[in-house]
């Protein structure tokens, strides 16, 4: 018996839930929300999909009743104000820091031992608040914004190529912002074959850029922040939890010296099982990468330090 708790019955929680319950990546999904009756309404139309999907995945929703949430493996926090066309994921701060704090003392008061997965944005500040006030092992807190970014790179390049886009490989590390991700070109293949030879620099450096800007393409087509891909990769990351798959996967970790970097979250390859972060992993960086990578950091920091102001750290 497994249990996932998803706070935050916007589109992208009530996303992650579906994913998670349609799968049956766990037993039990708990779908929580502030607004009176969102996260009950939403769980009891899933319900009413489960014998047209086939699953039997129960599933629970609750009007900010953390007692629900009880015994959780992990906690999906997704709650938080989204983005709005023209707002940088920095501009979030404030707000959602406060939200952050008021609901990481809940999920630690009902579910100690859970390994908690943060969606919410600023993502790798708010991964970063959550080490310095839950009192949660380093290994049970995880960002997830390289997991999407990755996603979002594989699709660019998966265009670039013509490839089948269940072919390719690539990464993004860094932070997870329009200006601070790195998506690794010089790892990036199509069935272990480097890209650059399917296509020229041009076009493959063209998907750089629009993986960068990802984010801020759908916000300005959708109006606010998309919801499919990241619902996706949150169940992903939970799926390799709960099975114990141990896959390979770009999040938000916190540093003590890899990279060159200390008291830091930031997005890097870490191998993600049973325990939360089971290793987190140093590829070898081009000299530009490794450049892109501390002005990255030091981009990371600068932020974490309007986190302090803004919570009082």
């Amino acid at each position: 018996m497994s249990k996932v708790t998803v706070v935050g019955a916007g589109a992208v929680g009530a996303t992650c839930a579906n994913v998670i319950a349609t799968r049956e990546v766990a037993s039990e999904v708990v779908l929580i929300d502030i607004k009176e009756g969102l996260s009950e309404g939403k769980m009891l139309d899933m319900y009413q999909t489960s014998t047209l999907m086939d699953f039997d995945t129960t599933l629970t929703g609750a009007t900010n009743d953390y007692s629900k949430t009880a015994n959780s493996d992990v906690v999906v926090i997704t709650s938080g104000i989204p983005r709005k066309p023209g707002m940088t994921r920095e501009e979030l701060i404030g707000t959602n820091a406060k939200i952050m704090r008021s609901v990481i003392d809940q999920v630690v008061k009902y579910s100690p031992n859970a390994i908690v997965i943060v969606v919410a944005n600023p993502m790798d500040t708010l991964t970063y608040l959550v080490h310095k006030t839950s009192g949660l092992p380093k290994n049970h807190i995880i960002g997830m914004g390289g997991a999407l970014d990755s996603s979002r790179f594989k699709c660019y390049l998966a265009k670039a190529t013509g490839a089948n886009i269940n072919n390719v490989d690539g990464m993004v590390i860094g932070g997870h912002g329009d200006t601070t991700m790195i998506p690794l070109l010089s790892k990036a293949s199509i069935n272990g074959v480097p890209v650059s030879q399917f296509a020229s620099k041009e076009v493959l450096e063209d998907a750089v850029q629009k993986t960068m800007v990802g984010g801020a393409t759908l916000t300005k087509l959708i109006g606010t922040s998309a919801w499919y891909a990241p619902g996706a990769a949150v169940s992903m990351m939970v799926e390799s939890i709960l099975h114990d798959q141990k896959k390979l996967i770009p999040c938000s970790c916190l540093l003590d010296g890899e990279y060159g970097q200390k008291d830091l979250c930031i997005g890097v390859p870490a191998v993600i099982g049973r325990e939360g972060i089971e290793k987190i992993v140093e590829v070898e960086l081009t000299k530009e990468e490794a450049e892109k990578f501390a002005a990255s950091a030091a981009a990371v920091h600068k932020t974490n330090d309007v986190l302090r102001e803004a919570a009082g750290l």
